[in-house]
């Protein structure tokens, strides 16, 4: 089981920037593959950002390729997203998901409120 608390969430202008954390429970943080999805209003969660379990590899979607960066810190158990040049379409709930790539267990956070302005 691991649980995911996000933090960082917030109202900023379009062009600003905004760090969101998600900080995980447990022993094997390292075994999970971790990610970012979003909701954006009356629109369906879709994929941001993702991270294998060592952080040597990362992926994005195409809308946010450029600006946005995923990090992970095994020893804090923590993952970061830094989201610059943001634009009022980034507006959404962001959501930390951890999977595990052999159980495929899958786990969710309760998300963290983007708001970008224009």
């Amino acid at each position: 089981q691991v649980q995911l608390a996000e933090s960082g969430g917030g109202l900023v202008q379009a062009g600003g920037s905004l760090r969101l954390s998600c900080a995980a429970s447990g022993r094997t943080f390292s075994s999970y593959a971790m990610g970012w999805f979003r909701q954006p209003p009356g629109k369906e969660r879709e994929f941001v950002a993702a991270i294998n379990g060592v952080g040597s590899n990362t992926y994005y979607a195409n809308s946010v390729k450029g600006r946005f960066t995923l990090s992970r810190d095994n020893a804090e158990n923590t993952m970061n997203l830094q989201m610059n040049s943001l634009k009022p379409e980034d507006t959404a709930v962001y959501y930390c998901n951890a999977h595990h790539p052999y159980s495929l267990s899958d786990f969710w956070g309760q998300g963290t409120r983007v708001t970008v302005s224009s």
